[in-house]
């Protein structure tokens, strides 16, 4: 289907003005000199140059192939290479490269390659093919491509180019788009994550159909392609199951957060992975309601974005991370890092017109970028290297030539020259670009991604443009998230009025949440020529943990904060530096006798309307979070038991599951052994103490790989079970929500130990005691076991030499000594009950943090402890002064006594 100048273009006009003021230079510049036109021009030439050693080398080497192989210089064909798990299932023998880079082409200026290219599709291409591939990635990468590469021949041929095109581009994104329709056979309209492009789903030759669970990006990044597809066609049945899914996932968001978890049943709408961010998983779910607000002109795909905006700006922004939360219990983060996906954030943030987060979030990006060359696939809140893979992806890429066109700043120019100079140093290999298998080796992996053409050289290419380069008007495209474009006339074009979902009740929200709808002028190009510096500046040296700071967390000559303001999750009230901030703030800290603290802010008291501002958001912020940690409960815990000598099960540590191995759940006995530290401590690679580790529970540090390939690496190396231990120093089960330790999208069923994952404060006390006593055994189980008696009573731990009476002697006084303890542990634990039933003020009187009581690692006890100790002591000082030498010290037992209160209010607290 063609189209003609004349369309109306009524939505078209709206978002080309969008784009206009986005579009716009800022004539005075920052503080970096000013590119000149040939800097600018010799850059284009290079990404030209770049582009041309890629797809040259896949159109020589590798195609008809999905995918070219750039070390090893031939095609990925599924089947014939080793298989990569999910990762595989982008390819659908269609040759995905070749279709995924149809329009870079054009944008690029080469329209006799884009001419050739379309020949090829047409006459190669076969989408009838007996595969499953994900969905997902079919919709973004082949329908997009189709549609992109039909959007720009239609471009051409009004140009009098390519005038033999006939729509055969848009009758194979038809066909494909039958070809997906199975998919949404459910009763919740989401569609399975994976469909044959043969036999569909839930047939026994389609080999698929079996899955329940989905991402919320897989299911909720269809609109764009498929509305356009209904649009271009005339056939509405592939909008209508796009906007299916997409009210589905609207009314499973969790009313009270506004949020939506990461992986969802489809059949049932459960959320099974409840955490929430702005990356993988969720990332395109979020892009793609505002942008099928501006493509298809319904105000509520706004509505819904602008709500779930708020949401994300209050819970998960943390400026300049964004760090994922529970949907129950925002004010807690789900986890330590961040993945890289969650760059193309700053770019959705510039085209709602929210400008400053964009920058300092972008900028933070840009550091670690200069630390590693390249964004590791995920990284920790201090900056260092989670997953070390670089698969080449272009997020970063596209947030900063949004950026650039928002701001005008030329050190975006400066930011997009440092990608093609890190390309060509340490990704360019004689066959393409290879993927880097480890940011900190600079090791390659023979992978280079259809999106890496798609994408990557489209954005630079793009930032380094003038209009007058482009031989077609970008702004009257939208990218779809594979940066495919798609023309805005088709917001009138074949539209079927949509019913508006009268029963779906939106968030009220403030006013001016809806103002940043469109750019605002006032706030993206201030009179200040310094403005986006002043942004950036706080932030420059971050990854470095160098950025300035003051006392009162502002810049005393500019005025302008130079930090982020504290956060309530953040605060602690034994910090001097957090009090000092308070009182900047006019918020007041008060102790109560019953060991509580209650807070008052006094707006009129704070040292600037600003400080006085960030003092509400702050009490907000801990009401809040106080009313969360009163209302949720934790994810039920596992418990690792230290039951060998002296503890004997008294100690119980609070653990968290994994999604593989052992169920501890269904297995009554659990799994019991002494522990022993795997060689490497990371557990990423072979085992290198295999000796040490056989038959023994193995302990490991968190990080450098996914936690299957840990158990994987332990399991082959004899161990019956596993623990991980954080790597975040100082975390505990205390103050941080427990998570399932994921798997790594393979199947899992070849894991078959237990695995158990310990925040740093537990980990260590498993740590301490192997230092002090060598052999420890733990037990491993759903919950906390009875204590063996026998044992504890020191029969089993009794030296040879001992004569009968000696044991009989030691065994008699244990067991007396642990009537005793028991005795003051009923009454330490009720006394424990008494205090913690005091119900929580509804204001801002609120329990600080453990660590913040004291000072010391271990939390004091209470008044009542010590004197029910010192009792203890004088009662059985008599019989310590006939024991034997051999017997245990009263230092020790009264240190056990203390491991054992704290023990029974562990186990208390936990529900263990």
């Amino acid at each position: 289907m063609s189209s003609s100048a004349e369309e109306p273009r009524a939505w078209g006009t709206v978002w080309r003005h969008l784009l206009l003021y986005l579009m716009c230079q800022v004539l005075v510049r920052t503080g970096h000199a000013a590119m000149t036109k040939e800097e600018k021009s010799q850059l284009r030439a290079q990404v030209l140059e770049m582009f041309d050693h890629a797809y040259g080398n896949y159109m020589q080497h590798a195609y008809p192939a999905d995918e070219l192989m750039p070390l090893t210089c031939r095609g990925r064909i599924r089947g014939q290479e080793p298989s990569r798990g999910d990762v595989d299932d982008a390819l659908g023998k269609f040759s995905l490269t070749l279709i995924d880079t149809l329009d870079t082409l054009v944008v690029l200026n080469k329209t006799q390659e884009f001419e050739d290219a379309v020949r090829k599709v047409i006459h190669d291409v076969n989408l009838d093919n007996d595969i499953v591939v994900s969905v997902f990635e079919t919709n973004i990468r082949v329908l997009g491509g189709l549609l992109g590469g039909h959007s720009v021949a239609l471009m051409l041929k009004e140009k009098e180019q390519m005038t033999w095109y006939n729509d055969e581009l848009l009758h194979m994104a038809k066909e494909l788009g039958y070809k997906l329709l199975p998919a949404f056979n459910t009763t919740s309209g989401l569609p399975y994550p994976r469909v044959n492009l043969k036999f569909g789903v839930r047939r026994p030759e389609a080999r698929t159909g079996t899955e329940t669970d989905t991402c919320t990006a897989c299911a909720g990044t269809l609109i764009l392609e498929f509305a356009a597809l209904s649009r271009f066609t005339g056939i509405p049945v592939f909008e209508e199951h796009a906007r299916k899914a997409l009210d589905f996932l609207w009314e499973k968001r969790q009313r009270s957060s506004n949020l939506v978890g990461v992986t969802i049943n489809i059949h049932t709408g459960d959320w099974v992975r409840k955490d929430s961010g702005v990356g993988a998983g969720i990332d395109s779910y979020y892009e793609y309601l505002l942008k099928a607000y501006v493509l298809l002109g319904d105000d509520s795909y706004l509505e819904r974005f602008n709500t779930h905006y708020d949401a994300i700006m209050r819970y998960i922004s943390q400026p300049p991370l964004l760090l994922d939360v529970h949907i129950h219990k925002p004010m807690l983060t789900a986890r330590t890092w961040m993945d890289s996906l969650l760059a193309f954030f700053p770019g959705l943030q510039v085209l709602k017109g929210d400008i400053r987060p964009a920058i300092e979030t972008h900028e933070m990006l840009y550091q670690v970028t200069k630390k590693h060359n390249f964004l590791p696939e995920a990284f920790t809140t201090d900056f260092r290297v989670h997953w070390a893979q670089h698969p080449l992806r272009p997020e970063f890429a596209e947030s900063t030539y949004f950026l650039y066109k928002a701001t005008g700043d030329p050190y975006y120019l400066e930011v997009g020259r440092t990608i093609i100079e890190n390309l060509n140093k340490y990704a360019r290999v004689p066959c393409g670009f290879a993927a880097v298998k480890d940011v900190r080796t600079g090791s390659h992996e023979d992978r280079m991604d259809s999106f890496f053409l798609a994408e990557m050289f489209k954005y630079l290419y793009l930032l380094f443009s003038e209009r007058e380069d482009l031989i077609f008007d970008i702004e009257d495209y939208i990218f779809t998230t594979e940066a495919h474009l798609l023309p805005l006339w088709l917001s009138t074009a074949n539209h079927s009025k949509q019913k508006k979902n009268t029963t779906t009740q939106y968030t009220e929200l403030d006013d001016s949440n809806f103002d940043w709808s469109c750019p605002n002028t006032q706030i993206l190009f201030r009179n200040d020529p310094l403005y986006a510096q002043s942004i950036r500046e706080p932030f420059k040296n971050v990854v470095d943990k160098n950025c300035p700071r003051t006392t009162a967390g502002m810049d005393e000559l500019s005025g302008n904060r130079n930090r982020p303001p504290l956060r309530a999750r953040d605060f602690m009230a034994s910090n001097p530096e957090h009090l000092a901030i308070l009182k900047k703030m006019g918020v007041s800290l008060i102790h109560l006798k019953d060991g509580r603290v209650q807070l008052v802010q006094h707006a009129n008291q704070a040292a600037t309307s600003v400080d006085a501002e960030d003092g509400l958001r702050f009490m907000q912020e801990m009401i809040e979070l106080s009313s969360q940690q009163q209302k949720e409960q934790q994810l039920p815990p596992r418990a690792v038991q230290i039951v060998s000598h002296p503890f004997y099960g008294r100690v119980v540590l609070t653990a968290g599951p994994a999604q593989f191995g052992m169920d501890l759940s269904k297995n009554i006995a659990g799994t019991r052994g002494f522990v022993a530290k795997a060689e490497p401590y990371s557990g990423c690679t072979e085992i290198t103490n295999s000796e040490n580790i056989k038959g023994r529970i193995a302990l490991m540090h968190r990080g450098q790989c996914m936690f299957a390939e840990k158990a994987r690496n332990v399991q082959k190396s004899g161990a019956i079970g596993g623990i991980v231990i954080d790597d975040n120093e100082g975390s505990s089960s205390d103050t941080a929500p427990l998570f399932q330790m994921a798997g790594d999208g393979k199947n899992t069923d070849d894991i078959t130990i237990a695995m158990l994952f310990l925040f740093s404060k537990e980990g260590n006390i498993i740590l301490d005691a192997i230092r002090e006593y060598q052999e420890v055994e733990v037990l491993l189980s759903d919950k906390a076991k009875d204590r063996d008696l026998e044992e504890e009573s020191g029969t089993q731990k009794s030296t040879e030499n001992d004569s009968r009476k000696d044991i009989q002697t030691e065994t008699s006084l244990s067991q007396q000594n642990l009537a005793d303890t028991q005795k003051s542990e009923e009454e330490i634990v009720s006394e424990s009950k008494s205090e913690t039933s005091q119900p929580h003020k509804t204001d801002s009187s609120l329990h600080p943090k453990n660590e913040d009581v004291s000072p010391d690692s271990k939390p004091a006890l209470p008044e009542d402890t010590q004197s029910t100790g010192d009792k203890i002591h004088n009662s059985e000082k008599s019989k310590s002064e006939r024991w034997d030498k051999k017997v245990q010290p009263i230092e020790s037992i009264l240190a056990d006594w203390k491991e054992d209160i704290e023990a029974f209010e562990l186990m208390e607290k936990d529900e263990l």
